[in-house]
């Protein structure tokens, strides 16, 4: 039989994994969810609901790490599409254009607004001519804050293989970019 101590120690032991695996695979699972969906609440509400079930599984421990990983994958891909079928059935509208203020500075004026907008607009264009794959890399890079090899883990490549594709997807991206600014002074 097992003492009150022992439980207490078993207890914290279970903890302390489940909150590394937490901080190992969260912030990879939040920017695939939030990729797909757009919405922060919706994504972190997605991610917490995978972790539920994982606390609620108790096989969940007795799997090897490649496996638990694969199992957060699927559960997580699992729990998007449960919340895709529950927007196609109960449609929300979008309110956060809302908050966002009418200039983005004090020192913008109209005129201001509009060339950084068409900025913002070539720069849009540029980065849509990429591939599907190099308009992911860059914003799970620039757009959710990842690194390398938590990017590698969500497009399952080595971390090197993406810091590779970052560049070249950069690279090709100032060369879009260049052509464009180029194209629209002549």
């Amino acid at each position: 039989m097992q003492s009150k101590d022992d439980n207490v120690l078993k207890q914290s032991s279970d903890d302390e994994r489940y909150a590394q695996l937490y901080q190992r695979y969260a912030p990879a699972l939040f920017a695939y969810v939030y990729q797909q969906i757009s919405s922060r609440e919706d994504a972190e509400d997605i991610v917490l609901t995978v972790f539920l079930c994982v606390l609620q599984n108790q096989r969940f421990p007795a799997f090897d790490e490649r496996k638990q990983e694969k199992w957060l994958w699927t559960l997580t891909r699992n729990k998007l599409v449960d919340h895709f079928w529950g927007t196609i059935r109960h449609p929300q509208v979008s309110t956060e254009w809302l908050s966002e203020p009418l200039y983005a500075g004090d020192g913008y004026n109209p005129e201001q607004t509009s060339l950084k907008h068409e900025e913002y607009t070539q720069l849009a264009n540029a980065v849509r001519k990429l591939p599907k794959l190099q308009q992911d890399v860059l914003r799970l890079r620039f757009g959710h804050g990842l690194t390398s090899n938590e990017i590698g883990s969500v497009l399952e490549k080595s971390g090197g293989a993406v810091r590779m594709l970052l560049t070249r997807t950069l690279r090709h991206l100032r060369s879009f970019y260049k052509d464009q600014v180029q194209g629209s002074q002549r």
